[in-house]
Formats: structure tokens, sequence, C-alpha cells
């Protein structure tokens, strides 16, 4: 692998020589030879300087996409043949919170299982908190769940950036409403997840800077699951925050519809989950198999 590129893609995605050179351990006089090179010898600019700001230029972008495709191409490679040296049969216990479990990891199970079919993958359902209880005891390897809080003796790795956003059937009188007050937005009547849910989490974090708690929206009822809570939305004008991720074939067949409220922007990452100082071949075969699916280093 042409090190230089590597220092191209970190500059790219930190848009920041001095974030680079921290990130590969390198100085940053190095840094800025190392993509004066790669300038050289494609004879274009790759990046535009204002003062201490940087930017892609066109030709940046192109060798960034380009970069992209190479360091996925490198990681299929490792993947590859890594699974021919590492166990390759075996029970990988895995833990997935609820929303997860049904709209990101199903894709992602079956792409596993065709790489390696003698892996018998067990999967725990529940809420955030009953699957890093599950990790503490060691009844699974791996979680991928939501959350805002962490726990000292877990490892938290960022897995994918989710969204969440204020639902509503699409027949609502609220979907002609161009935006909804933060006042108005008090007056609604919610469904939530039930406690100990990390989305439940995420949304009281998200509310503590506009001072607005959860005992003081009108809920209407508390759930276990978004696809209760989803079929109770067609049959009623409440509203509740659901991830993006969770409600594609309804926008895209205009059952729900989404309501923006003014200056309130929710997103958070799920997070892959393992114990502190604990390694299971496994698992670390799952992990490569998922950051490679999604383009992501974990």
């Amino acid at each position: 692998m042409d090190f230089r590129l590597k220092v191209f893609y970190t500059v790219a995605n930190r848009l920041s020589f001095t974030k680079a050179a921290t990130e590969l351990f390198i100085t940053q006089p190095a840094i800025s030879k190392h993509i004066q090179e790669l300038e050289e010898q494609y004879k274009i600019k790759l990046f535009d300087r204002n003062g201490s700001k940087i930017a892609l230029t066109p030709a940046g972008e192109v060798l960034l996409k380009h970069t992209k495709n190479i360091f996925e191409l490198y990681r299929e490679i490792d993947f590859d043949m890594s699974t021919l040296i590492n166990q390759r049969s075996g029970l990988l216990r895995l833990g997935a919170s609820t929303t997860i479990s049904q709209y990101i990891i199903p894709p992602l199970l079956a792409r596993f299982h065709q790489k390696l079919q003698d892996v018998k993958v067990s999967l725990l359902n529940g809420n955030t908190e009953q699957i890093e209880n599950a990790l503490l005891n060691q009844e699974i390897e791996i979680g991928i769940v939501e959350g805002q809080s962490k726990n000292k003796s877990i490892k938290y790795s960022e897995f994918l950036k989710d969204e969440l956003v204020l639902v509503c059937r699409s027949t609502n009188p609220l979907v002609s409403r161009d935006e909804v007050t933060q006042e108005y937005f008090k007056r609604m009547h919610f469904l939530m997840r039930e406690q100990g849910s990390g989305t439940l989490e995420v949304i009281e974090h998200a509310l503590k800077p506009f001072e607005i708690k959860l005992s003081e929206l009108q809920i209407e009822m508390q759930l276990g699951s978004t696809e209760s809570i989803k079929s109770y939305l067609m049959n009623s004008d409440c509203v509740a925050f659901i991830s993006i991720h969770a409600i594609k074939k309804e926008l895209r067949n205009n059952e729900l519809a989404i309501l923006d409220i003014k200056d309130l922007v929710i997103e958070r990452f799920f997070y892959v989950i393992t114990l502190q100082g604990k390694t299971d071949s496994l698992a670390d075969l799952f992990i490569q198999n998922i950051s490679n699916h999604y383009n992501l280093k974990l």
C-alpha cells in the first residue's frame, strides 16, 4: 500500500494536516511532503489552502473516491486471507438492540454467513441495557447498541451514524405545518420506547439544551419495539421519534411522514461493543467483516 495515499486519505477525511499528523504518528512537515509529492506526481493540486483551513479540489475529490475503493479492496483481501488462518468454525454469540437487529444487521449476518458458512451465529435481541448486561455477564461475545451512556468495563467503537426523526402517519394534520415550534411540541401526544432503551436515552439527552424533560411531554404510551410504535402510529394521531433506518419503507409508501422541529436535530452513533481487554477470534472476524461492508475503521 502506498503510504502517501494513506496520508492523503487521512488529511482528506480530517481536513487538517495537524490532525492527520497526530493520527498517523508522523510530523506535520512529513504530511506536507507526502501531499506535495502526490501533487507533483499527478501534476495537479489536491487541496485548496486558505489560511489554516483546507478543502479538497475537484482533483482531490476524484483521488479520494479512488483511494476509498483501493482501501476497500485491501480490507477485503485482509479479511479473506485472515479467514484462512483463523478459526473458521464454532459459535459466535451476538447481541443487538432492537432497532439494529430488525433493520441493520440481517444483511450483515447473511454476508458473514456466505464468507464463513461453518460459523454458527446466535443473535440475542433486547434493548441497549439488556445487551450491555449480557456482554458483562459473558452471555455474548459482541454487541451492537444505541445509546448515550458508557460503561467503563465495555469498549465502544463507533459503527454507523443514525438520525432519530419525529414521525407521524401521513394523514396527520401536523404534516401540513412547515415547522413545529418547541411550545407546540409539548402539546403533542408521544409514543416512546420503554425504560432501558437506547433510543429513549438519546432523546432525553437531546432535549436537555431546550430545557425540556421527558416528564413534561404528553406520553400516551410506552411500547417495547419500533414495529409496535409504527403500527400504533398508523392508527392514531400520535408522534414518535424513530430511527431513519427503520422507516425507509413507510416513507417510500407514503404511510409515515417526518415532522421538522425548530432547531432540533437528533444524531447518534450505533456502537459495536466488546469487553475491555478481551479478544475473541470469531468476534474479531465479524467486526472486520462489518467494517468492510460500511467502509469503516473499527
